[in-house]
């Protein structure tokens, strides 16, 4: 895509990120906010979302890969710097403390700094991150192949669009002021007032209510839409988006976004150009994925000679598997011996459009897409089509079974609030606070609760004293997600049957396995510090 029209496209959805029901709790305080101060105070309102919004999208990744931050942090910290605000309006003295530093700067002729504007401006860009943020990806998605600058250059047209309407909205705020006759006699007063409206809706952006509005409207779906296959199989056991024969689907999009590879230097398709590829979008504590591999290694093994290459694509979906190391240490411990891209931003994902682990496309000598499947099963179909494309006569050579489940499980189940909790039955859930938990004795078909003390994150629930988790599951094989160090006694039915430690990075345990489909009650009690990410099922 040319340049110019990349930032025009960025620009205009910025435009429209500004105007979008997740933008509503922010409208208020830059319309309260530009109502006092100086003249210059609007601008200094809107520079501050610009650079905070430009600024934290380009950082964040940085800092999450660097340092290894919790994904929240700086949204909290935003939250708390607008708390911080609402109480130099509301009590003037905290105000002449914290700008007692900077009072040099006021001193000097004309020297407007903006009020605080600037500030306030700063901690609404980095609040409003996640209301701009899918829509952002997807289009530096496509510049992902220009410079750096270029790529900064599509971050700041993008906050630019959003903040002209914004701007707009802080002179309405002015001219709202301007206005009222007795704005200076009652300039305490609207302060105040002002502080508390700021106040009042960082407590709701702390409570979430800005990410229930995020969904709202959003082309993309939620995140709880990108996950593994199983639940977007047909009856057949195929994956209602799969292509129904060997077709060309146009040129593969190349690697991009890739921090580090595994088992190999840094690959393009361009180098692969003459190969057949098979590109594997998987996660190492995903159970569809592993289910998949003892066939994607049986392939490496019969048809690599014979021009075949496999470039795993590990997209995380958990913030633990975004780490280097972990990816690393789980290549190794699973026995992947073809080269694996770390994919930590979902650029590779999004040039692909894809939404599910696993999800393989295969590529032929040109460098066109021929293939797509997505989720687990019809390997004997695809390895029919690897071979067509490399010119191999014959049947087909790998012999396994296809472990793929076939009847009706219990759909994978989400342990953190970000998946808005599904089928949880317990008592009241407390984010990102350690809280007493009380779970029904029996839980419904599916459902989930909490007993003892938890602490409920976006990602994963951590267990405090006297955790348990009770789940009612119909399948034949539980898996569960895990982090932290402890152990995990396991019971089913009131039968007490192990205890598993947990220890080492963030992966897949395998809770129960059986010959058969088994509808029960399941119950798992947590030594404190383990924490849970999601169920999956088999």
């Amino acid at each position: 895509m040319d340049v110019v029209l990349e930032l025009g496209v960025a620009f205009l959805a910025g435009l429209i990120t500004a105007v979008s029901p997740c933008a509503l709790p922010v409208l208020p305080i830059v319309f309260a906010g530009a109502a006092s101060g100086g003249r210059r105070r609007p601008y200094a309102i809107i520079a501050g979302v610009v650079v905070g919004f430009t600024g934290s999208l380009l950082a964040v990744a940085w800092l999450l890969r660097e340092l290894h931050l919790p994904q929240d942090l700086l949204r909290n910290l935003s939250i708390a710097l607008l708390f911080v605000v609402a109480a130099t309006l509301i009590v003037p003295r905290v105000g002449e403390v914290l700008e007692r530093p900077l009072a040099r700067f006021s001193r000097r002729p004309g020297g407007d700094l903006g009020g605080g504007g600037f500030v306030l401006g700063l901690a609404l860009g980095l609040v409003f991150v996640p209301c701009g943020g899918l829509v952002l990806a997807a289009i530096t998605t496509h510049a992902a192949t220009l410079g750096g600058g270029e790529r900064v250059a599509v971050a700041i047209a993008f906050a630019l669009g959003t903040g002209l309407p914004m701007l707009a909205i802080a002179y309405g705020g002015r001219r709202a002021a301007g206005g009222l006759r007795s704005f200076r006699a009652h300039a305490r007063e609207l302060r105040a007032g002002l502080g508390a409206l700021i106040a009042v809706v960082a407590l709701l952006i702390t409570f979430h209510v800005d990410r229930t509005l995020a969904n709202v409207g959003n082309p993309f779906g939620s995140l709880d839409a990108q996950k593994s296959c199983t639940a977007q199989l047909d009856f057949s056991g195929r994956c209602v988006h799969e292509t129904a024969k060997l077709a060309d689907l146009g040129a593969a999009p190349n690697f991009v976004g890739i921090t580090d590879w595994f088992n190999s230097k840094p690959l393009s398709l361009n180098r692969l150009r003459g190969k057949v590829v098979l590109v594997d979008f998987w996660t190492y504590s995903c159970i569809n994925c592993l289910r998949t591999l003892p066939h994607l290694k049986a392939w490496w093994r019969d048809y690599r000679q014979a021009g075949l290459e496999i470039v795993g694509v590990h997209t995380p979906e958990f913030g633990f598997e975004a780490v280097p190391h972990n990816v690393g240490s789980a290549t190794k411990q699973l026995g992947i011996g073809w080269p694996v891209a770390l994919d930590p931003h979902h650029s590779t994902w999004d040039a692909y459009k894809n939404q599910y682990w696993p999800a393989e496309y295969l590529i032929d000598k040109r460098g066109h897409i021929r293939n797509e499947h997505f989720g687990e099963g019809e390997y004997d179909r695809t390895e029919r089509l690897i071979r067509q494309l490399l010119g191999e006569p014959g049947p087909a050579r790998a012999q396994l079974a296809d472990m793929t489940p076939t009847g009706l499980i219990t759909p994978e189940t989400y342990l953190g609030y970000d998946h808005q909790l599904a089928d949880y039955v317990g008592s009241q859930p407390v984010p990102d606070r350690t809280a007493d938990y009380k779970a029904p004795k029996e839980v419904t078909q599916n459902g989930w609760a909490l007993s003892g003390r938890w602490r409920l994150g976006p990602e994963h629930t951590t267990a405090g004293t006297d955790a348990e988790l009770a789940l009612h599951f119909h399948a034949a094989d539980v898996y569960l997600v895990m982090g932290g160090r402890g152990r995990v006694g396991i019971s089913v039915d009131g039968h007490e049957l192990r205890t598993i430690s947990v220890n080492g990075i963030s992966r897949l345990y395998t809770v129960l396995t059986r010959p058969e489909l088994l509808d029960a009650q399941l119950r798992l009690s947590f030594t404190p510090g383990v924490s849970v990410y999601s169920f999956t099922f088999g």
